[in-house]
């Protein structure tokens, strides 16, 4: 919907009629900064000026261009769903931020009518578009998001921290969905939202936190944010190991953030009979489990983790940040400027990056 110029006041300076934006054009590996026409906002939108980004694990896929992207992704479409900014425009329709405001956004936007958006589920929405992925998303000059997605930033948040507020929620999410208080945890796959998850555990109670992972790096620094113990993926006797270190009974608790098959049916070998896995990471193919020895004969608890609630996890996330309980500092290891977006990329696929951020204005 075209708004009127009434609909759009802004914060003292011009709105420009273009904008770069980094895009997915074609289907193919890569990306290609382009100057696309500024989004239009309707009466119940907000136009919001991005200033930081964060990259994501899924950002790399389409990056890639793996069979996961392929399957999802139609292009062209403006990639980016981590983000933080400051509102430049509202539909006259907006009544709960002004210009000026300092913002971030829950990137799923829900339809607000299915069952499940009625009933609290709009996480899990049946008709969501995801922001980067279904319609165009933050890695531009400006992001166009409903009134009702928009969060409000306390003012002593970093931006490099308030721009990754979509992966911290998703660690948030997990962990507090799976119920770790006064239980030992393992952790397979200690990328950036493995990372967050470390210290998001220790905040609600766990007594002990295990990371696993195929980098020395990343296990390093999760020894830095609070795991007990860290293990490399590849270690052979590695479920039996962590199983001895519990008292030969299996962790209370798997999170599971890599989205790897491996390291699914091993997490899943780890834990104790009664236990419970949450499952976050997104496979890029497949994966085949034995459900009757991992699940079924050991009666887990399997829980399928997508995005944040809408909007508790939140709630949660910055009560974390600002209490001081969650430190985002090790693990935010790059920032660089928009411009160096393929740069950025083969950081992440190198491993170098745990998490890295771009700074667009």
């Amino acid at each position: 919907m075209t708004s009127t110029a009434a609909e759009r006041p802004t914060s003292g300076s011009a709105i420009p009629e273009t904008m770069r934006a980094l895009r997915k054009v074609s289907a193919g590996p890569g990306f290609t900064l382009e100057h696309v026409p500024v989004p239009s906002i309707g009466p119940n939108e907000v136009l919001i000026r991005v200033k930081t980004v964060g990259l994501c694990g899924t950002d790399l896929h389409i990056y890639t261009w793996d069979h996961w992207a392929q399957r999802r992704v139609k292009p062209p479409l403006t990639i980016g769903h981590e983000f933080m900014g400051e509102v430049a425009a509202i539909g006259n329709a907006v009544k709960g931020v002004q210009v000026g405001d300092r913002v971030s956004a829950e990137g799923h936007i829900a339809c607000g009518v299915c069952r499940l958006c009625r009933t609290g589920e709009a996480h899990i929405c049946e008709h969501v578009e995801i922001i980067g992925v279904d319609t165009d998303g933050s890695f531009a000059d400006y992001i166009r998001m409903p009134e009702s997605n928009v969060w409000k930033l306390d003012p002593s948040i970093p931006d490099s921290w308030a721009a990754v507020f979509d992966p911290l929620g998703n660690a948030v999410h997990t962990v507090m969905a799976a119920g770790v208080s006064a239980k030992s945890v393992v952790i397979t796959g200690v990328g950036s939202i493995g990372l967050m998850a470390i210290p998001v555990a220790r905040a609600a109670g766990a007594s002990t936190v295990f990371a696993v992972d195929v980098n020395p790096q990343k296990l390093e620094l999760a020894k830095r944010v609070g795991a007990d113990a860290t293990f490399s993926a590849t270690q052979p006797d590695l479920v039996d190991d962590i199983i001895t270190r519990t008292g030969g009974d299996g962790v209370d608790v798997l999170l599971e953030m890599s989205g790897s098959g491996q390291a699914i049916n091993n997490g899943l070998a780890m834990v104790r009979n009664g236990g419970v896995a949450a499952l976050l990471g997104i496979p890029s193919d497949e994966v085949e489990i034995n459900l009757a020895e991992r699940i079924i004969f050991k009666g887990l608890t399997v829980l399928g983790i997508n995005g944040r609630r809408m909007f508790e996890t939140w709630y949660q996330t910055q009560a974390l940040v600002t209490s001081g309980r969650v430190d985002l500092t090790p693990i935010i290891t790059h920032e660089l400027r928009f411009e160096q977006f393929d740069e950025a990329f083969a950081l992440m696929k190198s491993g170098e990056a745990a998490k890295i951020v771009l700074r667009v204005a």
